[in-house]
């Protein structure tokens, strides 16, 4: 299948995945195919239920998901593969810059979710606030209701990319992140300045920096299952937003052992 992690991919995630514990059972199921069919649920957008039946069973394949991402798995393996790919780049492992936006998104109308309204976007559902590099790799994510105020999701997803912003010097932000407080909270966390990317004029314009965070929210379009909001909890959410750049991250690395 076209979500199938390839040889040279697996090299790269396989070691990074948790080990069997030395008591009990050995551990019966091949963790390439649990891979494959979380790749394939993140790629194709179908429920759990409807996995192929040439992959492990279903509850099998989300028993490891929701696993993992109790244990911070996925948040882990992410740092460690963007890691990577930075050092390919020449980069260091911190960043000196990064970009905060937000995106709201409807969600399938499950019970007990949480959900709000986004009277900007005349939208009900959730908002993803992100914090990239300027690659446009993701260093934190938060999922909220979608009329969760911008300025209290920029100053939460630099609380959570905490140990990633160490070296930040500069956070570009659009305008809806603007405001002394906003800017005073970033400082306090640990940041540097803020910069506000404002529109010179009306109408579409490609602005400096602001592409690279809107590049990673069409990144995320390859991917079905981000198309929309089907979970019932928000950190459901963040962690498939992990393994989607896990997935994305993976492809990158494999293609560069290619030119090697």
């Amino acid at each position: 299948m076209k979500s199938d992690v390839t040889d040279e991919e697996w090299q790269i995630i396989e070691p990074l995945l948790p080990r069997a514990q030395g008591i009990g059972r050995p551990r019966q199921v091949d963790l390439r195919e649990i891979i494959n069919g979380i790749f394939y649920v993140v790629r194709e957008g179908c429920s759990w239920r409807a996995l192929p039946h040439d992959l492990p069973p279903w509850q099998t394949v989300y028993n490891y998901f929701r696993h993992w991402q109790r244990l911070g798995v996925w948040q882990k393996i992410h740092t460690k593969i963007r890691n990577q790919v930075r050092k390919r780049l020449e980069r260091t492992d911190n960043p000196t810059a990064g970009i905060i936006d937000s995106q709201s998104v409807k969600t399938a109308e499950k019970r007990k979710e949480v959900y709000g309204y986004d009277g900007g976007k005349k939208l009900k559902g959730r908002k993803r606030f992100i914090l990239v590099d300027t690659l446009g790799l993701l260093l934190a994510v938060i999922v909220t209701e979608a009329n969760f105020p911008e300025r209290l999701g920029g100053a939460a997803v630099v609380m959570e990319a905490a140990q990633a912003t160490d070296n930040l010097v500069i956070i570009w932000v659009a305008q809806g992140f603007s405001g002394e407080n906003f800017s005073r909270v970033i400082q306090q966390l640990g940041a540097a300045k803020v910069d506000v990317i404002c529109r010179s004029q009306p109408g579409f314009q490609i602005l400096p920096k602001r592409w690279i965070v809107e590049r990673t929210f069409g990144w995320w379009n390859q991917y079905r299952r981000l198309s929309k909001d089907y979970e019932l909890l928000p950190e459901t959410r963040e962690s498939m937003i992990y393994t989607v750049m896990i997935r994305l991250m993976l492809k990158r690395l494999a293609q560069f052992q290619a030119l090697a």
